[in-house]
């Protein structure tokens, strides 16, 4: 199985769009909490949904499940938390809810888990991908 992931800001569109024509990436699942705020531009739910199927020819599905609740996300963002507390919140939370046995393998399979941030280091849709890798095991995970 294979995974992408990619984040939106400090991206144009035609760098975004781009980057996302992949062998075998057939779906963007989003993995925002918020997916129709303003600052996200080009990437709003509904735009973003009719963008991925007229340039990429690819889907779109929403999954708020993979995204951390607002208290975790605001504790780090907002009141500048630091990133080790953020990302054993957020593994907690995944293993919580159980992504693994909740969030179907076809799904992530070819998808490409979309988040804001422009890198993966401090990230949540690494730290997704690297969660269903250490359930799921055979788990290839490219960062666009």
């Amino acid at each position: 199985m294979k995974v992408f992931t990619i984040g939106f800001t400090k991206k144009n569109a035609e760098q975004f769009f781009t980057r996302l024509k992949q062998p075998g990436l057939v779906r963007l699942v989003d993995a925002r909490l918020n997916n129709v705020s303003q600052l996200a531009g080009f990437t709003k739910k509904d735009d973003l949904r009719f963008f991925l199927r007229e340039i990429n020819g690819i889907d779109y599905v929403h999954r708020p499940d993979l995204a951390p609740t607002k208290e975790i996300l605001d504790e780090y963002k907002k009141n500048g938390g630091d990133w080790s507390t953020y990302e054993r919140k957020f593994m907690e939370l995944m293993a919580l809810r159980r992504i693994e046995e909740k969030v179907p393998k076809e799904l992530i399979d070819g998808g490409c888990l979309l988040c804001s941030e422009p890198t993966p280091e401090h990230c949540h849709r690494r730290l997704v991908a690297e969660y269903l890798r250490s359930r799921w095991g055979d788990l290839e995970i490219i960062h666009l």
